[in-house]
């Protein structure tokens, strides 16, 4: 693979108004089943939306983002420990799996899995873009796509043609910022700032910070984008759903 795809890959929010062939699109998740799984026990399932309908429902709860609402495809990828609990019982194994940490395995499962779809199909010329909104709305979307009992929204990928030269790449923090050796390294507040810099400096962040009227692009963050309010909020309604769930 060329590692030129790694440097310089970035999300797609606008796609053309054409479909992907169904051969293309079994073909991108068949191959990604061959991701890293705990056990081998494969805990993560995929609900492909793209019925019209269907998707314009799906996107209302991703609040109508241009990546969501404009997609081909969605794709809802959940922890699943539905169907490995099913044949445990038929086949005479008592499973023990309504727990947070087997949560936690078929989640992994379910996030491991969604990257290897998105690297296949950027590779294949397709546009993705995660769609963080999953969270938010996760009980809602288990609704929408009636998910059963152990079965977990925890990641949603839009897909489609890109749409044109209209994407930017976002920054990143320097490798230094998330190296550490041999043990964790404690920054200094100059330190810390110094390794943001890449950050505060990019001009659309820049922007969101003088069209919020903060004075600081952490402040945009602490009390625009991620508030602790809402924070809490949806860990709330999350834990809660896990619960409804199985997972205890």
């Amino acid at each position: 693979m060329n590692k030129d795809y790694f440097s310089g890959r970035m999300s797609v929010r606008n796609y053309e108004k054409k479909h992907i062939p169904e051969e293309v699109l079994d073909d991108i998740l068949e191959r990604a089943m061959r991701a890293p799984t705990c056990g081998n026990m494969q805990l993560y399932s995929v609900v492909v939306t793209r019925d019209t309908t269907n998707l314009q429902k799906l996107a209302k709860e991703h609040f109508n983002q241009p990546a969501a609402a404009g997609a081909d495809v969605i794709l809802t990828i959940c922890a699943d420990f539905n169907r490995f609990t099913a044949w445990c019982n038929a086949s005479d194994a008592k499973p023990g799996y309504n727990n947070f940490h087997s949560f936690i395995m078929a989640l992994t499962d379910a996030v491991i899995y969604t990257q290897q779809i998105v690297t296949i199909a950027e590779t294949e010329g397709l546009g993705t873009c995660y769609l963080g909104t999953v969270n938010y709305n996760a009980r809602e979307i288990s609704e929408l796509l009636e998910l059963p009992e152990l079965v977990v929204p925890v990641a949603s990928i839009s897909l489609g043609y890109p749409a044109g030269d209209n994407c930017e790449q976002c920054e990143r923090l320097p490798l230094s910022a998330i190296r550490h050796n041999e043990k964790y390294r404690n920054d200094t507040e100059e330190e810390i700032l110094e390794l943001f810099k890449s950050k505060d400096n990019f001009p659309p962040n820049a922007q969101f910070v003088k069209e919020n009227n903060k004075n600081s692009l952490a402040q945009v963050f602490t009390d625009i984008r991620y508030p602790e309010s809402v924070n809490k909020d949806v860990s709330k309604k999350f834990l809660s759903l896990l619960k409804e769930k199985g997972f205890e």
